[in-house]
């Protein structure tokens, strides 16, 4: 008897992603503004303002970038491990067959422009940033696709979810492997610890949801004190919480829907508010033609839409993949396009890359740039190709 999947999570994800991308442009906008106007004072102050709980034991104390970048984002991380895990267990990833294509364009689509941006900047103070262009943002890239209706077949656009998820799973390796401060064994000991107990609840068929997410607060304190970026401790979480293949809504399904909005309209559209305010001044001009510049922009833009591309074709040629449903390589090629908005996970990256802050500036001010030029020419190649086939 074949397996009834349900499409309906997929269906909510992509429909939250296309409506959420307003509300994170209009945090985009209002952030540039704050950070150019008389306001930005003011703002800084609100961002730096610290609050919490200490003690000798217990330290919870941070301002309110800190708890936005390393808490909040948090529950972001823990919603693409969700999506990730029920795309293994009943989606586009569920078999080599279906994964194959998208898991070869998303290995492209992060090897090329992480070489590209490398290349540029060997021996620079800059080098650490090789991680930055590598991500795609799955809410505007699925926002842009869903503008462009039926002039592109819809198997792309599960071919485009199926490709973030993956490029999201490796910027979360790399941000795990490469991003991390020293560690510390003791905490990792105790965060291990809980992804135990946390299997076992799993193994032993605990549905509870709540019986996941206390433990998992306690995870996200270990992991956060470890060295390891907090945001690991969403990821490890999600894959602990139990889903199923069939059509009968499983614990996952429902925490993903649980999260689905807050995250998309509330912490993803906060962390661009705090995150993108970006003060221009004319030296910044110059950061755009820098290695640091020029290794995002090319890479976002160029090393995106290459790597994607040029990694699936190997991937049908040695017959391990084929191209989606009425899709030609053409689509493939526009669809890396769109793959260059790195937008929210670039600019996290960007801030695990550098300690001085006029990088940090210089590097979302260039994933800006990047990313509406990404946006813009993924949206027209796709759109023209959908105006000639219907000619």
């Amino acid at each position: 008897m074949a397996k009834i999947i349900n499409l309906k999570p997929f269906r909510e994800f992509f429909q939250s992603g296309k409506s959420s991308s307003l509300a994170l442009l209009a945090c985009v906008i209002s952030s540039l503004i704050i950070a150019n106007s008389g306001l930005n004072s003011y703002f800084t102050d609100f961002l730096t303002y610290q609050w919490g709980y200490q003690s000798s034991s217990v330290k919870l104390y941070y301002n309110n970038l800190q708890w936005i970048n390393d808490g909040l984002m948090a529950l972001f991380f823990l919603l693409v491990g969700l999506e990730i895990k029920r795309e293994l267990v009943e989606g586009e990833l569920s078999s080599f067959k279906k994964a194959a294509m998208p898991v070869f364009a998303a290995l492209g689509g992060m090897l090329v422009p992480a070489a590209i941006y490398a290349l540029l900047n060997s021996g620079t103070p800059n080098q650490n940033g090789w991680g930055i262009p590598m991500a795609t943002d799955i809410a505007f890239a699925l926002a842009i696709i869903s503008q462009l209706s039926k002039r592109v077949p819809a198997s792309l656009k599960i071919f485009l979810a199926a490709l973030a998820i993956v490029d999201d799973l490796g910027a979360i390796v790399v941000i795990a492997v490469f991003y991390t401060s020293d560690l510390h064994i003791d905490y990792l000991a105790y965060a291990a610890g809980i992804v135990v107990f946390l299997s076992f609840l799993n193994y032993f068929g605990v549905k509870n949801v709540l019986a996941y997410l206390i433990p998992g607060l306690l995870l996200w304190y270990f992991v956060h004190h470890s060295g390891i970026h907090a945001t690991i401790a969403g990821v490890l979480l999600a894959f602990c919480i139990p889903t199923n293949p069939v059509k009968e809504t499983s614990p996952l399904e429902k925490l993903e829907h649980l999260l689905l909005k807050p995250v998309n309209f509330v912490i993803m559209p906060l962390f661009a508010l705090a995150n993108t305010n970006i003060n221009f001044e004319n030296e910044m001009l110059h950061g755009i033609t820098s290695s640091l510049g020029l290794g995002i922009i090319i890479g976002l833009v160029l090393g995106k839409p290459i790597g994607v591309l040029l990694f699936s074709w190997i991937s049908v040629k040695l017959g391990f993949g084929s191209l989606p449903s009425n899709s030609n390589w053409k689509h493939i090629l526009g669809l890396g396009m769109l793959a260059g908005i790195g937008f929210t996970m670039s600019i996290f990256v960007s801030i695990l890359s550098f300690e001085d802050p006029i990088y940090q500036t210089e590097a979302k001010f260039c994933i800006l740039i990047a990313s509406i030029t990404a946006a813009f020419a993924g949206y027209q190649f796709l759109n023209a190709l959908g105006k000639n086939a219907q000619i």
